[in-house]
């Protein structure tokens, strides 16, 4: 990848860039989307880390349902329309050992993102979720591409 433009992603943020540019993220349990345009030449991530908003407080993209609308919206804003748009999903990693399910965070994230993009009928491309590792990830907003590297959890904290 060339190096050029870079932008590193925080947890609860979207990103979208026409043209060129490498954003960075690093992820545990957390998902990030990313959606690329081939034809428009375009592409952002959001970075959620809890897969539903409850109607409670502010609708933040900290939330999967919110990142993910306003990440479709943001790329249909800057000239994207959804029939062009591809997918690929990153993270969700159990990377905190429980027994209780409804503490499944990763998994629920990654549900919420196929779930979502489904809906949108954009379809998933690529993915590398799930799993006990977190991720270290750079995403291409031109050519879709996704370099990663796993990590283990002290390298998160």
């Amino acid at each position: 990848m060339n190096p050029g433009y870079s932008h590193f992603l925080y947890p609860a943020a979207l990103y979208v860039s026409k043209g060129k540019e490498n954003i960075h993220t690093i992820l545990g349990s957390c998902v990030a989307v990313c959606l690329y345009d081939p034809v428009e030449q375009m592409g952002g991530m959001a970075h959620y880390m809890l897969p539903l908003w409850n109607g409670a407080g502010l609708a933040s993209p900290k939330y999967g349902n919110i990142a993910i609308e306003r990440l479709v919206q943001k790329m249909e804003s800057y000239g994207s329309r959804r029939s062009q748009m591809k997918a690929k999903i990153f993270g969700g990693g159990e990377v905190i050992q429980s027994q209780n399910p409804y503490f499944y965070i990763g998994q629920r994230n990654i549900d919420m993102a196929y779930d979502m993009l489904g809906d949108y009928r954009i379809p998933v491309v690529g993915s590398s979720t799930g799993g006990q590792y977190g991720r270290k990830i750079i995403f291409n907003t031109l050519s879709g591409q996704v370099r990663q590297r796993y990590v283990r959890r002290q390298e998160l904290e």
